[in-house]
């Protein structure tokens, strides 16, 4: 008489990266907003250090140089914290992390770019259209509020609850484990 071999537990998986809880919309914005405070010391550093390198006395000497040197560090910061853990400090706060697709990984840098590259979608259209359309500074502002609150909406319209960058850059954000 032969006894059963006793039967091993299964191996635990990492969930698949579609499995992953989705967090809520009113929880991404949140962290959007936390994010919009953290960056403005990030972004006041990088004004300060460019001003002090030039020499800038006047806001509009190398004014196009500055713009793109802050919007290459706070480039620089989201492509570094996104590639390392998938989180910068707000979405740590907000328990969210931002993985690849695919993989279910925080995405390469590539990817990290491209999604920066996108988010920018949240804001450029609209501003684009002061200048473009000669619209005054309150007119461009109710535009800018409608147009955000339209590309926030559009993630109730996806079936994965993502904004429409994620989308285009094949990412999502997944709620994230308490550290």
């Amino acid at each position: 008489m032969s006894t059963p071999a006793p039967s091993t537990p299964p191996i635990a998986e990492a969930p698949a990266p579609s499995a992953a809880p989705v967090p809520t919309i009113r929880r991404r914005l949140a962290a959007l907003v936390y994010e919009g405070v953290l960056l403005f010391g990030v972004v006041f550093i990088a004004g300060y250090l460019f001003g002090t390198l030039t020499q800038q006395r006047n806001g509009l000497t190398h004014h196009n140089l500055l713009t793109a040197w802050v919007a290459l560090v706070v480039g620089a910061y989201f492509i570094w914290c996104w590639t390392r853990g998938g989180q910068t400090l707000p979405m740590k706060t907000w328990q969210l992390r931002l993985v690849a697709v695919q993989t279910g990984r925080p995405p390469t840098a590539l990817r990290a770019l491209a999604r920066y590259v996108a988010a920018w979608l949240w804001f450029l259209p609209p501003l684009a259209l002061h200048p473009l359309a000669h619209l005054s500074v309150p007119a461009t502002l109710g535009v800018t509020a409608v147009w955000i609150v339209l590309w926030a909406a559009a993630a109730r319209l996806d079936p994965t609850r993502q904004f429409p960058h994620d989308r285009l850059a094949g990412t999502r954000i997944v709620a994230a484990e308490p550290s």
